[in-house]
């Protein structure tokens, strides 16, 4: 039975993350190469992303601010 992938911690995806870009920013790689880097910079994006969310949710919980139903989504003003 095949073994399901374990999920990074939040560090291991980040430095994964950074590893992929600069090896894509280098444009070394063949174009299915490079897609297969950028589909998984996505997953490991979304990891990280989830990871932020369960940490503010948990902030806002130690914080008493659990009165609203669902958490709003964080977005970076700067983008």
């Amino acid at each position: 039975m095949p073994r399901k992938p374990k999920t990074p911690t939040f560090e291991e995806a980040m430095k994964e993350l950074e590893s992929l870009i600069d090896t894509l920013e280098q444009g070394d790689l063949s174009l299915e190469a490079s897609l297969k880097s950028f589909e998984r910079g996505v997953a490991l994006t979304r990891i990280c992303q989830a990871s932020l969310q369960e940490a503010e949710q948990k902030i806002r919980i130690l914080n008493g601010e659990t009165q609203t139903p669902e958490l709003e989504s964080f977005t970076d003003d700067n983008e």
